[in-house]
């Protein structure tokens, strides 16, 4: 096997020890922290989504956001952050709303996607603002529970590859030795 780059060698001697220490093999805690962090952004997303909008706080939260980074003049990291995700989020929105055919957008075709004007505002006609405010609001939550999504993917990595990830490797080998 060729050996990683000088960079990656103090980070292959900690991984081979977490490997070892877990019990479990390294590919797959590796293939089991993706598939979680993935889980812990779907999950949020989707459930902020739907809280917000059953609520309705999706215009009023953004709105806020925006006004309080519109008035304030002291540079706070915290806010400038949060009108960064705001803006992250409804291009995020437009592009997934395009794609998809949801939050009031039309389905575009992969292709014509570069053909689109981007007006200075990405809201779809009126009265379907909302879902985009929902979508903007979500996008921003889970941006904000990044550090903890890490963290729980971390701690649950083991877990979930010894009780999922294994099980299903062994079954697939078992029928390829066949």
């Amino acid at each position: 096997m060729a050996q990683p780059p000088p960079k990656l060698r103090p980070y292959q001697a900690a991984l081979k020890a977490i490997s070892s220490r877990t019990k479990t093999p390294l590919p797959s805690l590796i293939a089991s922290f993706a598939i979680l962090h993935e889980l812990t952004a779907i999950v949020p997303i989707v459930s902020v989504f739907f809280i917000a909008r059953s609520l309705g706080v999706g215009e009023y939260a953004v709105s806020f956001v925006r006004r309080e980074v519109s008035e304030a003049r002291d540079g706070n990291w915290i806010r400038a952050k949060g009108a960064m995700w705001l803006d992250e989020g409804e291009q995020w929105a437009a592009r997934v709303g395009r794609r998809y055919g949801i939050f009031g957008f039309l389905k575009t075709p992969k292709h014509s996607e570069s053909e689109i004007p981007f007006g200075d505002s990405l809201v779809p006609p009126r009265g379907l603002a909302s879902d985009v405010a929902n979508a903007v609001l979500a996008y921003g939550v889970t941006k904000a529970m990044l550090p903890a999504r890490i963290g729980l993917s971390l701690y649950l990595a083991p877990a979930f590859s010894r009780r999922f990830l294994e099980p299903v490797r062994i079954r697939i080998m078992g029928i390829w030795r066949r």
